[in-house]
């Protein structure tokens, strides 16, 4: 049986290569890590993977990204996947994309880039619990 997966979303190259850096040594081989650096890629890794029927089961997606904004995204993939959990992690992010990512997308939780990789691990293995 194929692996869960966690799906972090930023269009900052180095972010993604820190929290891959972090996931693996939190979790280690526990789960399989998607990254995407932009929303419209994470919609096409999580179509694959549905495909698969791979589990996805949670997003870490950044909110000021080019095209699609991360509240949108998290919504989308809310009104398709609602069990998957989705964690908003961004230094950008205005009040009211945040309240509209909880209200329409069940968000499990919002960090403030720069992060801290203790909460960010913490928050992840709660999400996971």
């Amino acid at each position: 049986m194929p692996r869960a997966v966690i799906l972090c979303v930023d269009d900052e190259a180095v972010i993604l290569k820190s929290l891959e850096i972090e996931l693996q040594s939190a979790f280690g081989d526990t789960y399989l890590y998607e990254f995407a650096e932009s929303g419209d890629e994470a919609l096409e890794i999580i179509d694959e993977l549905n495909g698969e029927e791979v589990q996805l089961l949670i997003i870490v997606s950044d909110w000021l990204m080019p095209g699609m904004k991360g509240d949108e995204l998290l919504i989308k993939v809310h009104q398709n996947y609602p069990k998957i959990h989705k964690v908003m992690l961004t230094g950008q992010a205005d009040e009211q994309a945040v309240e509209r990512a909880k209200q329409y997308a069940n968000l499990y939780r919002y960090l403030q880039k720069p992060w801290n990789s203790q909460e960010l691990i913490e928050t992840i293995r709660s999400a996971l619990a």
